[in-house]
């Protein structure tokens, strides 16, 4: 078993309230028990390794993905529900209790994030942290201050491993 937890090593600083590390069990429940969950995916994922598990994810439990950035070539002919978006708006759009989300059913009550820049997520997660209910969990390999649970720092050996984990338990 890879443990997530460890090496929350902070370069920046965004506020007082940073994210709480998460096990692949911990991740695993949560993203089981979402109500409304969204998987928001980045660039980051357009390496072969990572969109495999990015698909076996959405499809294990039937989550729509929101693709960031050029990311959305990768999910073509995957038999996944992906529709683009900018990473800023939909940071924005997540803050809005109103918004409809992709499907007009409403917002969304947790978001899944992979694949990112560490700088740029963790910008628009001030938003979501701040402004909204909306709970953030990240399992990409890099620790995520501003999601509200994160995996510490990973090499990306234990991060493909911690993958794997989360999906066998979904």
């Amino acid at each position: 078993m890879v443990d997530t937890t460890k090496n929350t090593k902070l370069f920046t600083t965004y506020g007082v309230k940073t994210s709480k590390t998460v096990t692949t069990e911990v991740a695993s429940k949560l993203i089981s028990k979402a109500k409304r969950p969204l998987f928001v995916v980045g660039t980051g994922v357009l390496n072969p390794e990572l969109l495999d598990r990015v698909v076996k994810i959405a499809k294990a439990k039937n989550i729509p993905i929101a693709a960031t950035g050029s990311s959305m070539i990768g999910f073509v002919d995957k038999g996944v529900n992906a529709k683009y978006i900018n990473l800023h708006a939909l940071g924005f759009y997540l803050t809005d209790p109103n918004w409809p989300g992709f499907d007009g059913n409403g917002n969304y009550d947790t978001i899944i994030l992979l694949g990112h820049k560490k700088y740029y997520i963790n910008q628009v997660l001030s938003a979501t942290k701040n402004f909204s209910d909306v709970r953030a969990i990240s399992i990409d390999k890099s620790y995520i201050q501003n999601a509200t649970m994160s995996f510490g720092n990973l090499s990306k050996a234990d991060h493909i491993a911690a993958l794997d984990e989360v999906i066998d338990l979904l």
